[in-house]
């Protein structure tokens, strides 16, 4: 385990302070990635970092997370099983007393599991996708109003094409993605009543290979548009800058 002392210093707590005013970017703002020793967690916390965030990464494996250290040196790493909610909550408490609340939670756990038409949908594949859910539920949950006390929150997941165009052999990861919109939709909902200033959005892929970079550069525009401009949008993610946001229904 990283604490990044050097990296989350005094300098940035006061960078967070100076930026409390509203969203004037994502510089001084802390930033956890859940899911982070992927590739998308590495090219996600290396635009962030180079924006100025403060970022705590997020994993299950210790030496998926002192790789992700060794390459994107200015991210502090912690080790979390997302699953368990007792672990997520202690995660909180390591967070807040090391470095503070958060400004945003980046949720990129996932994994794709299906094929075998309808009847091979196993359950084995629906525990594994659903587990990545419940990271989901329980991130959210526990750093909800750490979001909403935010001058600035910020939630955002990658979802699939799959949902509004699901297929028999896809189901189980199809009926994952769903479930996971919804609940980040009514995330939204609770920031348009409770934190107009914070957000939540969905980016939406056909496959992430190949898009990590573009992935890590939509995430720090996030905090470079008004909350109202970003709450409750699935945002397709493609190779062109074009960005043409469809605001989810409530």
């Amino acid at each position: 385990m990283t604490d990044a002392a050097e990296t989350l210093s005094a300098a940035d707590q006061a960078a967070r302070t100076s930026t409390e005013a509203g969203p004037s970017g994502v510089a001084g703002r802390l930033v956890l990635i859940a899911g982070a020793t992927s590739a998308s967690g590495e090219a996600v916390a290396r635009s962030l970092t180079a924006a100025g965030a403060r970022v705590v990464a997020v994993g299950t494996r210790q030496d998926a997370l002192d790789a992700l250290a060794a390459a994107v040196p200015a991210v502090a790493t912690r080790p979390c099983d997302l699953a368990d909610a007792g672990a997520v909550a202690n995660l909180a408490t390591d967070v807040h007393e090391s470095f503070g609340r958060v400004d945003g939670l980046i949720h990129l756990v996932g994994g794709w599991r299906g094929g075998g038409g309808l009847a091979g949908q196993s359950d084995e594949d629906w525990d594994f996708l659903e587990r990545g859910f419940r990271t989901l539920r329980n991130t959210t949950r526990t750093f909800f109003d750490d979001l909403v006390a935010s001058p600035a929150g910020r939630l955002a997941i990658v979802s699939s094409t799959a949902v509004e165009n699901p297929y028999p052999g896809g189901a189980n990861y199809a009926a994952a993605k769903a479930a996971a919109d919804a609940w980040v939709r009514a995330v939204a909902q609770g920031f348009a009543k409770q934190a107009p200033q914070s957000a939540a959005a969905v980016f939406v892929v056909k496959a992430l290979s190949g898009l990590e970079g573009r992935l890590g550069d939509e995430v720090v525009g996030l905090w470079a548009e008004p909350a109202t401009d970003v709450n409750g949008r699935r945002i397709p993610l493609g190779p062109s800058p074009s960005r043409n946001p469809e605001r989810m229904e409530s």
